[in-house]
């Protein structure tokens, strides 16, 4: 009887234990598009967040061995309203200390602005990319791991020209994020020699896209450039497109790779080309096998995710301090030469050389380099579509 009162008791306690640690835990926001027109991503996305968690968690290295405990919110993509909601809940019920998103530019530059600047909280987006976030008042708090859109013209301009096309025609989802992106591919295809037959915006949520298709096969093109979202109207237009035979070859910028887009068009898509932010890093590999390793494929802004909330631990390490505003400044450094390179995997190591005031370059899963204000300075890789699926043909 008393051995099992002691059992009892010790499971209890356990019990108690574990609760006080996740009472006590800090709480980083993960804000991401679950639900609209990019949903298809994100799960990947998360689970690449709330991995460097866990493992900054499990290494007890953090600011005496303290955990990190994610919270999901919704910012739906492309609902600021929304997005600015689910983001004042993370900050003031939740009482998250950073936030690891937004994604898409338009909710990100909303919440950047009308939530987080106000209230002192570091966001590093994963994913949002409009060139108008590189200059963008953030008082130090906004970071990115993914690259500009202004890299991102250049590099659709370098495979398109590389594969011999001269004239396209762009349509684009009508937002921050398209508008940047188309407005970028135009200008860098036209300075390298091309032509741009018509470059024009598509709504998305709509059931019938035949009008826009209508447009953009009077322009005409060789490649039709879709700077749209996956599981949105950049694959309505993809459909209408191929229905109607005015294009049978298709340029896929970052918002429209992934092989749901594959699985949802099948083999017409195959032969359509584009890039996403990627590299052949020994960091890109070790984070494939630790994304296998944990129930989910390394996929588009996968990687990224994790960076973002690895460098936020990393961050705090270096600051002594959970608080946004006593961390944001140590970023940058952190993210960048000169110091000993960290990759996926190594986040405990890290937690501790940091803690010793000794000097990292956090690498992570994409080739982390920040530069300007804080976002990536870009690379990608290139896919091409065979059998339905992704396949990596090269980097850029």
């Amino acid at each position: 009887m008393k051995k099992l009162l002691l059992s009892a008791a010790v499971v209890s306690l356990a019990m108690a234990g574990s609760a006080h640690a996740a009472a006590h835990a800090v709480k980083i926001g993960v804000l991401l598009g679950f639900t609209g027109p990019i949903e298809s991503m994100t799960p990947a996305m998360g689970a690449g967040a709330e991995l460097a968690m866990k493992e900054v968690t499990d290494s007890k290295a953090l600011l005496g061995g303290k955990a990190l405990a994610p919270v999901r919110a919704d910012s739906t993509c492309i609902d600021a309203a929304a997005a600015n909601a689910a983001a004042e809940r993370l900050i003031t019920s939740d009482g998250v200390a950073a936030i690891v998103g937004a994604d898409c530019s338009g909710v990100t530059t909303s919440v950047l602005t009308n939530v987080a600047v106000a209230n002192g909280i570091v966001m590093i987006s994963p994913s949002a990319t409009s060139p108008a976030l590189s200059t963008i008042e953030d008082n130090g708090l906004f970071f990115r791991t993914a690259p500009s859109d202004a890299r991102q013209g250049q590099i659709v301009s370098k495979i398109l020209m590389s594969k011999g096309v001269k004239e396209i025609a762009v349509t684009y989802t009508n937002n921050d994020y398209g508008k940047g992106l188309a407005d970028s591919i135009e200008t860098n295809f036209k300075a390298d020699g091309g032509s741009v037959t018509i470059n024009a915006p598509h709504e998305d949520g709509k059931a019938d896209y035949s009008a826009e298709v209508g447009a953009l096969a009077s322009a005409g093109g060789e490649v039709l450039v879709v700077a749209g979202y996956l599981d949105q109207g950049g694959q309505g237009i993809i459909r209408g497109a191929l229905d109607t035979g005015a294009f049978d070859t298709f340029y896929l910028p970052d918002g429209m790779t992934g092989d749901p887009l594959g699985e949802a068009i099948g083999s017409d898509l195959d032969g359509s080309y584009g890039a996403l932010p990627g590299t052949d890093s020994p960091g890109a590999v070790a984070f494939s096998d630790m994304a296998k390793a944990a129930g989910f494929e390394a996929s588009a802004f996968a990687g990224e995710s994790y960076d973002a909330a690895a460098l936020i631990a990393l961050a705090m390490q270096a600051s002594g301090s959970t608080k946004s505003t006593d961390f944001a400044g140590y970023i940058m450094d952190l993210a960048n030469a000169p110091g000993e390179k960290i990759y996926p995997g190594e986040l405990g190591k890290a937690l501790k050389l940091v803690g010793e005031g000794k000097d990292i370059d956090y690498v992570g899963a994409s080739a982390v380099e920040l530069v300007g204000s804080g976002e990536s300075a870009g690379a990608y890789k290139e896919i091409v579509f065979e059998g339905g699926k992704m396949k990596t043909v090269g980097y850029h």
